[in-house]
């Protein structure tokens, strides 16, 4: 491996850790094992903290390719929850709202779907990293301001459902889309769509252009990983 460089590494990005601290992590252990105060690292794309799966990491001068690879298409699994709303469109925040679901069938959900798919116009979640005249809108909306934000145009190639139980009123899908796309607005949307309300309940990005999360480096066992690593250190 040659950090300076670059070098692309995919790591599956756990359960309620941010983005940027898998990165950290990630690059702390680098350093240590390179002898060096700090190796230059960025990621493609962020993962929400309650999201898991694949998060590619690119160091040293590859570190210029990142917007190229932001563009990729990427691949997630999702639960939602249907019925009922929260702040963030997942359970980073508790239900502020439910709604009927006594109409929903799994020949609803099926006729609705595909309203979703090709170019769609959709509004970021306000609790996001879209930016407001400067400021992240996540931060105004903790600090108890009002956030409006604007559609964006987006490109949704697949969306399969792959599980529905009337019990619980879950659902499963699995969606195929290209950069910008918020998994958690995607609910929202479908769940008004249904007549009804949704939020997200669990979300993994299973593929990143042809990087399958099978395919990551758990991020638990990245010191052992890294460990099995030659170096080289020509710049």
């Amino acid at each position: 491996m040659n950090i300076n460089k670059g070098e692309i590494i995919c790591i599956d990005k756990p359960y309620r850790m941010s983005s940027f601290g898998a990165l950290a992590h990630v690059r702390y252990l680098i350093s240590q094992k390179m002898g060096v105060k700090r190796v230059k690292v960025g990621h493609a794309g962020t993962l929400d903290p309650l999201a898991t799966g694949v998060l590619v990491l690119c160091t040293g001068k590859m570190t210029k390719n990142i917007e190229q690879l932001q563009y990729h298409t990427k691949e997630y699994t999702a639960t939602l929850q249907l019925g009922a709303t929260t702040a963030s469109y997942d359970r980073e925040h508790t239900v502020n709202a439910t709604y009927p679901t006594g109409h929903i069938t799994r020949e609803l959900i099926l006729e609705t779907l595909p309203q979703f798919v090709g170019e769609i116009q959709q509004v970021p979640p306000s609790y996001s990293a879209c930016k407001v005249n400067g400021d992240r809108a996540y931060k105004l909306r903790r600090n108890g301001k009002d956030v409006e934000l604007q559609p964006k145009t987006l490109q949704i190639d697949e969306i399969e459902l792959t599980g529905f139980d009337a019990g619980t009123m879950q659902m499963s899908i699995r969606v195929v889309c290209g950069k910008g796309t918020y998994i958690r607005a995607l609910a929202r949307d479908i769940g008004r769509a249904l007549g009804s309300g949704a939020f997200l309940t669990a979300l993994r990005r299973t593929r990143v252009g042809e990087v399958r999360v099978e395919n990551c480096i758990e991020f638990d066992r990245f010191r052992e990983w890294l460990d099995g690593q030659t170096f080289e250190n020509d710049i």
